[in-house]
Formats: C-alpha cells, sequence, structure tokens
C-alpha cells in the first residue's frame, strides 16, 4: 500500500484479512482495512472514535496517541492492544470489525510503554502480554517485557519480566515492535531492531513465555532499495501459505506496506522474502482472484459527510463541520489563535499524502464575511504549505499561497495571489517525485503556478498529510464557513519507480541521548 500505513499488523478471520495501523493523534484512530487476498485493501471503518484522555488529546499530537497496535481475534471477539507512550497500555474489543467496539481500557498505566501485543496460548488456557519501552519517556529501550494477562485481557496478572534484552546481544539496538505468536511447540516474538530506515527484521524463539529466548535476523535490505524493512505481522492464509506484511519507511511518504512470502526452513525457523531480503515482483497469494482496489481517496462529500480516509489532527469538537442537503465539505471558521501556524490546529481535517507521483484538487468557497478569515488546501508535515482563500479588511477575498518551514512558528507568503471576485477558487498541488510539491490554482480563468516547489516533509514519526481547513482570529460569535467541493487525486501521468532507492548509511545508527524527545525518530 503507497501511503502511510505505520506499524501494520494483520489477521484472517476465515476468508477474510484485517489489518489496523498506528494513528498517533488523529481522531478517529486505528484505522481497520479489509482484504481477501492480502494484495487489494478498502479501508472499512477505524475502531477509536476518540483519544483518552480526553484532555491530552484536545490539542494536535501529532507524534503521540496510539503506538503500534496489534489486531487479535480471539473468543469470537476483535482485540486491539497499543502503547501510548505518555499514558500506558491500552485495549478495545467488539464482535464485529465493523461494529461498535468497546470504551477504551487502560489495561497497564505507565509512560514509556510501547508496542504491546497479547497472546491467548489455545494450548494451555494461558494469556500473555509483552511490550517495548520508549527512552524518551522511561530511560530504558532495547528490552522487552512480558506479562501473565487475565484471559478477559483486562489486566496483567504481575509485574512483568524483562524477557528480551537486546543490550546482551552484540549488534542489536532499538528492539521494539514485538509481535507474539504460538506455532510449532514455541513461543515466538517478531520484532524489529537497528532503526525504521536503518534496521532489519529479528525473530526470537523459546519454549517457554519467560524465556530465555535465541535470535536470528530473519529480514534484512540486501542488496535491495528496501530500506529498514521493519516492524509487521505473520498471517496464515486458509490454504495454509504463510505472509509477512512489513512497512518501509520513505520520509514524506511515511511508512509504506509490503507483502513478503514467508516459508518455514528445515531448521525451523521462518524465512522471509528472497532467502532473507525484500522481494518486489512475487505471485500473489494463492487465492480467489480479487478486483483491484486501495483505499479511497476522493470525496464528494455527500451531504456534508467526510469519507472514511480522512481524519482530524485532534479530537473532534462540535461545530467543525455542518451537514446539510447537497455535495461538499462545509467546515466551519473556528475561530484560534493559531491561524499562523497550521501544525497547531486541532480542526484541519487530512488524510494520508499518496507515496506515488498525482495531482490533488479541490473546489473551495470563503462564505465568511469575517476579516481574516481563511481556508485552503495544504501538504502538512514539520514543515507545510498551503493554498487557499483569505477575507480581508476590505471585504474581498484573496487567493492566498503561504508556508512555515520547520524551525518557524509563524507562517510566510509564497506567492501574492490575485483577487478571487466570486470568493471562489479551485486549488491544486501536483506531487511529483520525492515529494516535491507544485501550487497552482484557477479563479475562473485556468490555473496559475503559484510559489516555488515545496518538498514535503514528515513529521517526527507521521508521513506528510493532506488537509483541508477553515479558521478566523479570535472573537465573539460565529465567523463563517468554507465549502470544499469535488476533492480529486488523480494519478500523474509518469509512472513512478514502485520502491525508490533511499539513502543508506554506511554504519548503522548508534543509540541516542536518553533525553533527546526524537530518540524514537528511528522507530
Amino acid at each position: 500500500m503507497a501511503a502511510d500505513w505505520s506499524d501494520p499488523d494483520v489477521v484472517r478471520v476465515g476468508e477474510d484479512f484485517y489489518l489496523t495501523a498506528s494513528s498517533f493523534g488523529r481522531a478517529p484512530g486505528l484505522p481497520i482495512l479489509h482484504s481477501r487476498d492480502l494484495v487489494n485493501w478498502t479501508l472499512v471503518g477505524h475502531a477509536l472514535e476518540r483519544l483518552l484522555p480526553e484532555t491530552s488529546f484536545a490539542t494536535p499530537q501529532h507524534d503521540r496517541g496510539v503506538w503500534a497496535p496489534s489486531l487479535r481475534h480471539h473468543d469470537g471477539r476483535f482485540w486491539i492492544f497499543w502503547g501510548d507512550p505518555d499514558h500506558g497500555i491500552w485495549q478495545i474489543n467488539s464482535r464485529s470489525v465493523r461494529g461498535v467496539w468497546s470504551t477504551p481500557h487502560l489495561v497497564k498505566a505507565g509512560r514509556g510503554l510501547i508496542d504491546a501485543c497479547p497472546l491467548w496460548d489455545e494450548e494451555t488456557g494461558e494469556a500473555y502480554l509483552v511490550h517495548g519501552w520508549a527512552k524518551s519517556r522511561s530511560g530504558v529501550n532495547n528490552r522487552l517485557t512480558g506479562h501473565r494477562m487475565s484471559a478477559d485481557g483486562t489486566e496483567l496478572l504481575d509485574e512483568g519480566k524483562t524477557i528480551v534484552d537486546a543490550d546482551l546481544l552484540p549488534g542489536w539496538f532499538t528492539l521494539e515492535g514485538p509481535k507474539l505468536y504460538r506455532h510449532d511447540g514455541w513461543f515466538w516474538i517478531l520484532a524489529p531492531a537497528g532503526g525504521v530506515a536503518t534496521g532489519w527484521q529479528g525473530a526470537f524463539r523459546s519454549r517457554s513465555f519467560f524465556g530465555p529466548y535465541e535470535e536470528r535476523v530473519i529480514l534484512e535490505q540486501g542488496g535491495t532499495d528496501v530500506n529498514g524493512p521493519h516492524q509487521g505481522g505473520w498471517v496464515r492464509t486458509g490454504r495454509g501459505e504463510d505472509w509477512f506484511l512489513h512497512f518501509q519507511e520513505r520520509g514524506a511518504y511515511g511508512r509504506v506496506v509490503h507483502l513478503q512470502p514467508l516459508r518455514w526452513g528445515d531448521d525451523g525457523w521462518p524465512v522471509l522474502g528472497d532467502e532473507g531480503t525484500p522481494v518486489l515482483v512475487h505471485p500473489k497469494p494463492s487465492l480467489p482472484p480479487q478486483p483491484p482496489s486501495v483505499p479511497a481517496t476522493d470525496d464528494d462529500f455527500p451531504g456534508g459527510r467526510f469519507g472514511r480516509q480522512w481524519q482530524w489532527t485532534a479530537n473532534p469538537r462540535e461545530g467543525w463541520t455542518t451537514q446539510h442537503s447537497a455535495d461538499g465539505l462545509r467546515l466551519g471558521c473556528g475561530r484560534t489563535q493559531e491561524t499562523d501556524d497550521l501544525r497547531r490546529l486541532p480542526h484541519v481535517l487530512t488524510q494520508r499524502l499518496p507515496a506515488h507521483p498525482c495531482v490533488v484538487e479541490v473546489d473551495l468557497r470563503l462564505d465568511s464575511r469575517e476579516p481574516g478569515a481563511r481556508a485552503g488546501m495544504a501538504v502538512l508535515g514539520d514543515a507545510y504549505s498551503w493554498i487557499g482563500l483569505r477575507r480581508e479588511e476590505d471585504g474581498t477575498s484573496r487567493l492566498v499561497h503561504r508556508f512555515a518551514p520547520v524551525s518557524a512558528d509563524r507562517e510566510r507568503d509564497a506567492a501574492f495571489g490575485r483577487p478571487a471576485p466570486a470568493d471562489r477558487a479551485r486549488l491544486r498541488i501536483e506531487i511529483g517525485a520525492g515529494a516535491r510539491c507544485r501550487f497552482s490554482y484557477d479563479t475562473g480563468e485556468g490555473f496559475v503556478p503559484s510559489g516555488q516547489v515545496f518538498a514535503a516533509t514528515p513529521w517526527r514519526w507521521v508521513g506528510a498529510l493532506i488537509g483541508l481547513f477553515a479558521a478566523a482570529p479570535t472573537g465573539t460569535g460565529p465567523a463563517g464557513t468554507a465549502d470544499f467541493t469535488a476533492f480529486r487525486i488523480t494519478p500523474s501521468a509518469t509512472t513512478p519507480n514502485p520502491v525508490p532507492p533511499s539513502p543508506t548509511p554506511t554504519s548503522p545508527i548508534p543509540p541516542s541521548d536518553p533525553q533527546d524527545p526524537r530518540e524514537e525518530s528511528r522507530r
């Protein structure tokens, strides 16, 4: 999947496959994707309507929230466990993957607890949980902690024990993202190490859950262009084939998902890809043919409702959107002091930046008389750029194009636009190789390029986002609305390399300062 579906995990139920991924601080969170062949996927919903605690996610927390969830099916229910590095390990469950999920339950409170994965041992009836550690919050990492867990998944039954200490393994660092399984009489932990841009996928096995474990590297870059290959899940089809999904770090594109064949070697260890290196072309799983499908991007916003692909940058509040009888997204021009920094604005509606050349377009009408009110379309990351309309003091609306570099806390003009006499414009972003973005607009006389090319940047651990927003300066009373219609993402005529080469350091990245909040940038 050529977009940022970070830290994927997968489960099979009958003939259906389901996948979830990290959603960090965006809401709704925990996307649920469905496939019948592990190749063609559709987004069918989200399991987490709002993030808890509510007050912590009332404002954007782009690098916090839901980290590396695990998706399982047990006792007729779907279960998702995840670690929030600032609050602890959470769990939700549901009888139906498309139904109503339970209220999030805090299984273990604490800072630095991440990447949680449960296991219900069908042989013994015991339940277990394993998790990793974030050094920036806890002061430790590179180790995995195991617990006994209650059968209902609501509590841990002991204080936990370090079951894998990678500080004792020569050359291993930043061990994280464990996925726990039972196979062939062994407890298996599949976990990556070495950092997202330069690391590898490891496997650990033991006859006892609490160890000792022996280890092996089972997937690494080798001579391929798939840097990382990092963190994912194992799944077996109904016909007995084994597959592994993992991500690759692609900068502004985020963490794109790969599918690798898996077989069990004569020595009992898993062999991934082409004898331990990623494959780029391979026969599909031996499953009934399916029509091509990818998660949706386009949206006409029928009745003012937006599609499943959209997420807010914080927990949503009443008044951010208005439903109506026609097509089009009607965003309220929320009053805020943050009009000059979109990174701090909670009411930005976003979707993932496609990891291939494409053209993004949307129609905008600014229906606000408030001086300073603005609305537009952005490419949003640590740096961002947006194009749209702004209401001037004299009552006219003007086309504006602005940007903010990584280190700046205020926007700068990217180009001076023309008046928009009808308060309308068609906005366009052409995204080329390397996520380089060219902005343009049409106010009735054809598209006009605006400003210089903008190179999209990721967040700390999140790919760049495409965002729609409407905002107004602080004041009293309603500030009007902005209508967005006919949102389209069209593949570029240029055929991209499916996996562009990524720079590979000549030596591993060493462990970082535990006090540096960017320490998990290699996650």
